[in-house]
């Protein structure tokens, strides 16, 4: 059983499966070499990044991010400014490369750092390759690696195999069926079920609370940082940051008596991806190019819900960590598998349904409300304009954390009772994704990408 605080993992903008997968899949490659004893016999490391990886890799942050993981550091531990600069250094000079932060070897951007722009691998279209090698361009190690959505990592030898529990739980779900069913059967919410379950994973109580309530500060940090921080964003299209002057005309609204509330989310949403586009910390939920609309769903929970409370929003992240495991389990959350409805309408299901859970509904209306927020993403293409997370991926997170609340409203006026399961919403992405050309799966190779004339931000090769 996954659990809920690996879909939900505190770590670095731009992209989680762009940025913070790669930076861990170099980690765990030269982490390997040591375990084995084989650091000190390296010469030389080469790296290699295939299809949306190659494409969209430097507006993502990609590169960068793999020679950071090398050098041993950790998307939730990094310093961003560091990487930055750090990284300009290995890019731009003939430097030593100090692998796992201890052993240097001679590097050269141009040799070791290789962009296969036209070359995808077999399993994945985020695939990588690191190879190391020793005296005489002796090949010591070798591994592909892929990413695979949400900051989730997997060896080409692991791809597509069932993964067995390392630690058994007492309610084990597959499926949204399993999970309501044991909520029914022991008259618990799905809250209260994932408790039980992280418990088995390995957290008391009391640290499941913990950990949920630190993960709600890094959003509301990432929130704040993002409705006080001007200036243009990263990347090469002058996009400039909207939230904070956006957060000024909405209080001087409130100041002079106007009380519509429904722009706050989208205000929260687009803050929170403004900071991600910068490459700042953020929370992967379920992925750092959706990662504005459960945050924004729980600001608004905590800043205009009568009687919201701490209980409240740890409820919030294990019911929507509950329906953001269905879809990684069942579907993918990954935008270069199956658009970006698995990134953005996956966001939207997770928090519609916890945010109907904590006002009050039913388990029928929570399901309701988490099949609403993915049926309207139905299709969704992840187009990213100059292979940026910033148009559409900005303002997309703001109407769907806006249409999560509404959905989950207007699930709370009906009895619950619908047509369609979230079983079956899952199961329809899950194909949409994969009847849709890759050309829309976070290439930029098409749709909006292409419409307004800009080039993808990728190097000659």
């Amino acid at each position: 059983m996954i659990s809920i605080f690996d879909i939900f993992s505190i770590g670095i903008g731009p992209s989680s499966s762009h940025t913070v997968g790669p930076m861990k899949a170099a980690k765990e490659f030269v982490d390997g070499l040591a375990a084995r004893g084989e650091l000190d016999r390296v010469a030389r490391l080469q790296a290699e990044v295939f299809g949306s990886l190659a494409l969209t890799g430097l507006g993502h942050g990609t590169f960068d991010a793999v020679l950071l993981g090398l050098e041993g550091q950790h998307p939730r531990t990094v310093d961003p400014q560091h990487l930055q600069r750090r990284a300009r250094e290995l890019k731009t000079g003939d430097v030593e490369l100090r692998l796992a932060g201890e052993h240097p070897v001679g590097f050269r951007f141009e040799r070791d750092f290789l962009v296969h722009m036209q070359e995808f691998l077999p399993k994945h279209s985020n695939g990588m390759r690191f190879t190391a090698y020793g005296g005489a361009d002796q090949v010591l190690a070798s591994q592909v690696y892929y990413s695979i959505g949400g900051g989730f990592i997997v060896t080409d030898e692991a791809y597509g195999q069932p993964q067995p529990d390392a630690l058994p739980v007492p309610y084990p779900f597959k499926t949204a069926a399993d999970l309501l069913a044991h909520c029914r059967r022991e008259g618990k919410s799905i809250a209260q079920i994932m408790t039980a379950n992280e418990m088995a994973l390995g957290r008391s109580e009391d640290e499941v609370r913990r950990d949920a309530l630190e993960i709600a500060a890094v959003m509301q940090e990432c929130v704040q940082n993002g409705c006080s921080h001007d200036g243009t964003l990263p990347g090469g299209l002058s996009v400039r940051r909207r939230a904070p002057g956006l957060f000024r005309k909405m209080i001087s609204q409130q100041l002079a008596g106007r009380l519509d509330a429904m722009l706050w989310p989208m205000l929260y949403a687009m803050a929170v991806n403004e900071e991600n586009a910068s490459g700042g910390r953020v929370v992967t939920a379920p992925t750092n190019g959706a990662a504005g609309i459960v945050p924004s769903v729980l600001t608004y929970y905590r800043n205009f819900y009568p009687g919201a409370n701490d209980s409240g929003v740890v409820n919030f992240l294990l019911t929507a960590g509950a329906i953001g495991l269905l879809y990684k389990m069942n579907a993918s959350i990954s935008g270069a598998e199956v658009g970006c409805q698995g990134e953005v309408g996956v966001a939207c299901s997770m928090a519609a349904g916890a945010y109907a859970a904590v006002i009050g509904g039913t388990l029928e209306q929570v399901e309701n409300a988490a099949e609403i927020g993915m049926e309207h993403h139905l299709g969704m293409t992840c187009d990213p304009v100059g292979g940026l997370v910033q148009i559409p991926c900005i303002e997309r997170n703001g109407v769907a954390a806006e249409q999560a609340i509404k959905v989950a409203q207007l699930a709370l006026l009906e009895d619950g009772q619908h047509k369609v399961s979230l079983d079956t919403v899952i199961a329809t992405m899950f194909q949409t994704g994969k009847d849709m050309k890759h050309t829309y799966k976070e290439t930029s190779l098409a749709g909006l990408a292409i419409a307004v004339h800009l080039p993808v931000n990728v190097p000659e090769c």
